[in-house]
């Protein structure tokens, strides 16, 4: 079908349209070149005085897999008295809470202009479960990180300095997942924790018990070695340490780990913290100081992790955070062991504040974050769950258009929040061009995905069209039309056509004389045979290979004028 959205005011970051007047061309789930003059469309869609911008994409979330399923499991209460996904001629019925369940996740992304989204962590072993979910989660391309920084694996290889043979394991690994990238969580400190102490802390210099590797050397090398697989993203890195205050410092020289390979930093805002580790009044933020080196290193992204007042869920491939977080709240806890892998915890918390110090100092955190990066290396997140959920991203879009927002808020926060962080010093407003960059074309820049994020030929026709609004906040939670793949989806909140989205994951390819060793030492350990272990495609809804072309060299990586990342 050929569907033209006439006379829109579109904001397409990735090719410089600023609230330009447009019209946009689709046919076959991409947008085309306008075909001229006499061509009838087969549906014209008026959208004169409307806000047209890309779909969505979160590029960071818990979305799928089997922590995101026992978490539901662990929080009926959170379920019972909240809103519900009703079943109608095109919606099936789901719950909602902070953890939706799939039908109600896609839902309630495609309600708010979201078309993409990436789960965050998921360990191989696991891989077929968080495929079998996003079979069952409509409105939404999908994909997922896999799980390396405690593999057993990898630290063995990295022990015996086998730099050919962990490059064959990682792609080997990211092709049996159907995995997009690698994923580091805690580097070393999850296994520690695992074996020996119960401990919470991790130097990022002391080497793993057993292993003998560090999670410096950890995150070095799988940097390296996503660099030279050529994956489309860096490896995502979640650091030591998360949520403890001092812990910046452990930030910074993770950065610096990087040894100027690409890397990603997760949900930055819980990783930006200053103080004492053992006295919590001294919690305070650390977010100038890190800012300040992310920019003088274009080879380094990051995403929030922002966080929402109000009760949510914790769910982490860093057990022993949510140990040290069961431990300061008493909360019900669950954790679970992934052999040779990784771990993960799920644990209910509440953000509040408006009367605890230490939470305004992290909201805080995060805004301060927004503010003083550069759009093009910075993406939205929530961390959903664990920050707050998803649904409630045009909370925080709301504050950052609108600085008297922000110092309203902040007067109504603890006494002690000014001393603790310079937010309300930040005169900085976003404009609805910059809001397209952090929510659209930064995400599927630093995701390297060329064919979302923007609207130009050969993008896919994921299309949010919005109605203006003096209330930011209504404006982003409900956009006039959603358009997936070329499809209405979704219209003034409800949804007109139930769509399934595609599963986007990378084939690196690997020497074959390198999967006899894989297998080997495979079948010593694990508790599955080899051939059980890998995700065939036919197990795969809609699946779409990401092209692994060279990345940019992240030695030639410059900044350009206008805030992009590109090679000189």
């Amino acid at each position: 079908m050929l569907f033209k959205l006439t006379g829109g005011t579109v904001y397409d970051p990735q090719n410089g349209v600023d609230g330009e007047i447009r019209d946009i061309w689709m046919e076959n789930g991409s947008v085309i070149a306008d075909p001229g003059m006499g061509v009838r469309p087969d549906r014209n869609l008026d959208v004169r005085g409307y806000v047209i911008m890309p779909g969505g994409i979160d590029m960071h979330c818990h979305i799928a897999g089997p922590k995101v399923n026992l978490g539901r499991k662990m929080t009926p209460e959170m379920k019972r008295n909240g809103p519900v996904i009703k079943r109608t001629a095109i919606t099936r019925s789901g719950t909602v809470g902070p953890v939706p369940s799939t039908f109600a996740t896609g839902y309630l992304y495609s309600q708010m202009g979201y078309t993409t989204a990436f789960d965050a962590a998921i360990p191989g072993l696991l891989a077929r479960h968080a495929h079998e979910e996003f079979a069952d989660t409509p409105q939404l391309d999908k994909g997922f990180f896999v799980l390396f920084g405690n593999n057993h694996y990898v630290m063995d290889r990295l022990r015996e300095g086998e730099t050919e043979q962990l490059d064959a394991y990682c792609s080997w690994m990211l092709q049996s997942a159907k995995g997009y990238t690698v994923k580091i969580v805690n580097p070393g400190g999850v296994e520690s924790w695992k074996q020996i102490s119960r401990m919470t802390m991790q130097q990022l210099d002391e080497p793993v018990p057993h292993f003998g590797v560090t999670p410096r050397a950890i995150v070095r090398e799988l940097a390296a070695a996503s660099d030279r697989l050529n994956l489309p993203h860096s490896v995502h890195i979640h650091c030591n340490n998360l949520g403890i205050p001092g812990n910046w410092e452990t930030t910074k020289h993770t950065m610096q780990s990087l040894d100027g390979h690409r890397g990603h930093f997760a949900h930055v805002q819980f990783h930006s913290y200053a103080g004492d580790p053992n006295d919590p009044l001294s919690f305070r933020s650390a977010t100038a100081e890190l800012v300040d080196l992310v920019r003088a290193h274009p080879e380094i992204t990051v995403d929030v992790g922002h966080v929402n007042p109000g009760r949510t869920l914790s769910m982490t491939g860093d057990a022993p955070f949510s140990y040290h977080l069961k431990r300061l709240t008493g909360n019900k806890w669950l954790t679970a062991d992934c052999e040779q892998e990784s771990s993960c915890g799920v644990i209910p918390i509440e953000y509040r504040p408006q009367k605890s110090l230490i939470h305004a100092v992290q909201w805080a955190i995060a805004l301060e974050w927004y503010l003083l990066m550069d759009p093009w290396r910075c993406a939205m997140t929530s961390d959903h769950p664990n920050g707050g959920a998803f649904y409630r991203y045009p909370e925080i879009i709301a504050l950052l258009m609108d600085r008297e927002l922000r110092r309203d808020t902040i007067a109504r926060l603890p006494h002690g929040l000014a001393e603790r962080t310079f937010l309300k010093d930040i005169d900085r407003e976003y404009s609805l061009f910059e809001v397209a960059i952090i929510t659209r074309a930064a995400p599927a820049r630093i995701l390297g995905l060329k064919h979302k994020g923007h609207l130009g030929v050969g993008a896919d026709a994921d299309i949010t069209i919005y109605a203006p609004d003096s209330d930011i906040r209504r404006m982003f939670e409900r956009p006039r039309w959603v358009i997936k793949g070329g499809v209405v989806a979704a219209e003034d909140g409800d949804i007109r056509e139930e769509v399934f989205g595609q599963t986007l994951f990378v084939e690196p390819g690997y020497e074959e004389a390198a999967l006899p060793g894989i297998q080997e030492w495979f079948e010593e350990h694990y508790t599955i045979r080899f051939r059980n272990y890998g995700v065939d495609s036919h197990e795969v809804a809609q699946p779409r290979v990401v092209s692994c072309e060279s990345p940019p060299d992240a030695a030639r990586i410059r900044s350009r004028s206008d805030g992009s990342v590109g090679c000189v």
